[in-house]
């Protein structure tokens, strides 16, 4: 798929970029996406939740009355979970919640992702850019031409550049990410996707294993 390049106003070059067809323009696979971001979100939980049972409360062990006889549910000590204040039953304990997931199935969900963002027309491929220094109100002009400054927004970078990355950091709906750290989940939370010339190489040798 041939695309024009824009620069960073927003404005068409003569230049034009292909979008792999194996990439952007596959059968999407809605289970591999629904995997890979259920493991992202559940990487990033804490799993440190942790409850109070009875083994691990203090308290007398004492039975507070009989067995039999009393009416009355059967508990044995204060730290009854029928008592006010008694032990929790079953309750969370610190743990991680990552799983696995094979890498063919995350690259068919990221490809899955940016083909669903190709038929939306959510994707632009701009001409490669930096700053000198870290400037917030640049990056933001950039975003107005393409009229995405109230959108959420991801910026795909060949290589790392601090000051690109400085000048988004106060912007709450934009992510700047390198295409080598692309995700299923960042793909779909963005609504347009800023994909810069010189990832798209490493995209494919990401995605086909193809050398530039």
């Amino acid at each position: 798929m041939e695309v024009k390049v824009y620069n960073t106003n927003g404005k068409e070059s003569s230049k034009t970029a292909v979008l792999k067809d194996e990439i952007f323009a596959i059968q999407p696979n809605d289970h591999a996406i629904y995997l890979d971001v259920k493991r992202i979100q559940a990487d990033k939980r804490q799993g440190t939740a942790d409850s109070t049972e009875r083994s691990t409360l203090s308290g007398s062990t004492r039975k507070l009355f009989r067995q039999k006889g009393t009416g009355g549910a059967r508990r044995g000590d204060i730290k009854s979970p029928l008592l006010h204040g008694g032990a929790r039953v079953f309750g969370p304990h610190p743990r991680d919640y990552n799983f696995k997931v094979n890498k063919k199935v995350q690259q068919l969900a990221r490809k899955s992702a940016l083909t669903y963002k190709a038929i939306d027309g959510a994707i632009r491929v701009i001409e490669n850019f930096d700053f000198e220094a870290p400037k917030t109100s640049q990056m933001l002009e950039i975003l107005k031409n393409f009229e995405t400054s109230e959108k959420k927004s991801l910026i795909v970078l060949d290589e790392s550049k601090k000051n690109v990355y400085l000048s988004s950091r106060n912007l709450k709906k934009v992510k700047v990410i390198n295409a080598s750290k692309l995700n299923t989940y960042d793909i779909l939370n963005a609504e347009i996707v800023l994909i810069s010339e010189a990832s798209l190489p490493q995209l494919d040798t990401i995605f086909l294993g193809e050398a530039e």
